[in-house]
């Protein structure tokens, strides 16, 4: 058993007798609330899973393991001279609680270069697809393609024993992580670059092999992906991409079609693919300008124009931090440290200081602040991809280490089929009715 599975094993082999103890001591003890609100609001804030990979604090932003991206800069190891923290460390993090050395990061980064060839048949299926099909549509599609190669299933068929689906779930993360950037940049350059395809370096880890294989050059940029692949890994598991991956493992179904389903949630315009939407709304608001160096009021009048036609500014607001992103303010950081004359990144800049002051004058804004989609679309502008239907591939491939860490904690766990119970309005409005004659009799 390889060093990483071992310790899988015994980490989540403890915790699920302590969770087993738990249920059986507490298991009826109230964690919440629901309201009808939450009932007909997409069940906002309802405490009704477990995610042991990250959670998200309203405040101080995601934590990966109990630590903040900027404790992690400091913790993770990076390559020699590097400045970012390479994502490898922080797979192994969220998989099994602790930082890992620098020896256990190269051994993983050997490991996925072993995994990552990926089946003729994947590219051939591609290749079928019309090239302006839409780079989310064929990473889903190559995903899926990717399930032949799937270890879970076949030894389900097989009669595959409860106490190891953990097991083959853990082989299936490994070999489809391992796959992934070979797959997304194979679809870049498909698509944008007529097919001149360039061939992995295996002696690269892995955020800088896929840098190298989108064909962008420089230091700079592979510095970028591995900051990048880092910070878009994982955001607990209510978000739409994480939790629809949750769900379609609840089934059963492996790795190859969990992840599926959740790139299918993450290309939806109210998720991932919003980091497309805010570089469109960019350019559009240039265009409109018609400058490139637009001054601070030029932004000011745009956006009160944009929020007087009752319009949203892409890239504002979340869900539930109530502070500036850490992943926008880690990029912003990034961008100071190795970014200088840029045009496009002083326009984020800009709109940081514009757009939360109007969205907060407006009176109803919870969260006025930039999250993680406001930045990463100006620093790929800079570095040469313009191509910004493909930025959610991007986030895809560094997302992909979260929730499917996170699947391999559900199958060590045993959790079950995900199933929850829904009403019909009339139910609502006769259950209403039955309370008030309880108040009133």
């Amino acid at each position: 058993m390889d060093p990483l599975k071992q310790k899988f094993f015994e980490k989540s082999s403890k915790l699920k007798a302590e969770v087993k103890s738990l249920l059986k001591e507490k298991g009826d003890t109230k964690v919440d609330e629901v309201t009808l609100k939450q009932v007909y609001g997409g069940m906002r804030g309802v405490k009704s899973m477990v995610w042991e990979t990250s959670q998200l604090d309203p405040i101080v932003g995601i934590r990966f393991r109990g630590k903040s991206i900027p404790e992690l800069r400091d913790l993770l190891p990076r390559v020699e001279g590097g400045k970012e923290p390479l994502p490898e460390g922080l797979f192994w993090l969220m998989l099994v609680g602790e930082v890992p050395t620098e020896e256990e990061v190269k051994w993983l980064t050997s490991q996925w270069a072993a995994r990552a060839t990926v089946p003729q048949h994947t590219f051939d299926a591609l290749d079928a697809l019309p090239k302006d099909t839409h780079p989310m549509t064929q990473f889903s599609i190559a995903i899926v393609s990717l399930q032949t190669e799937g270890i879970f299933a076949k030894k389900y068929s097989e009669g595959l024993s409860k106490l190891d689906y953990w097991d083959a779930t853990y082989e299936d993360t490994m070999n489809l992580i391992a796959k992934l950037p070979r797959v997304a940049a194979y679809i870049y350059r498909r698509s944008y670059h007529n097919g001149d395809h360039i061939a992995p370096d295996v002696t690269k880890d892995w955020g800088a092999n896929f840098a190298h294989m989108l064909g962008i050059p420089g230091e700079d940029f592979k510095s970028f992906m591995r900051l990048y692949l880092t910070i878009h890994s994982d955001h607990e598991g209510g978000n739409a991409s994480a939790h629809a991956t949750h769900l379609v493992g609840s089934t059963l179904s492996d790795a190859y079609m969990s992840l599926a389903g959740g790139m299918n949630a993450l290309a939806g315009p109210l998720h991932g693919l919003a980091n497309q939407e805010v570089i469109k709304w960019i350019f559009k608001m240039l265009d409109a300008l018609e400058t490139k160096t637009p001054s601070k009021e030029q932004i000011r009048k745009y956006v009160k124009d944009t929020l007087a036609a009752r319009q949203v500014i892409p890239g504002y607001g979340h869900a539930v931090l109530r502070e500036p992103d850490p992943r926008f303010v880690e990029q912003k950081r990034f961008a100071k440290d190795n970014i200088t004359g840029s045009d496009i990144i002083e326009v984020v800049w800009k709109c940081f200081e514009v757009v939360p002051e109007e969205l907060m004058a407006l009176g109803k804004v919870k969260n006025p602040w930039p999250n993680v989609d406001a930045h990463s679309g100006a620093i790929l502008v800079h570095y040469g991809m313009t191509e910004y239907s493909f930025y959610t591939v991007l986030f895809g491939v560094s997302r992909a280490m979260g929730v499917l860490s996170a699947l391999c904690w559900s199958r060590a766990l045993g959790f079950p089929l995900e199933r929850p119970k829904s009403v019909t309005t009339k139910w609502v409005t006769e259950y209403l009715e039955k309370q008030k004659e309880t108040t009133t009799s």
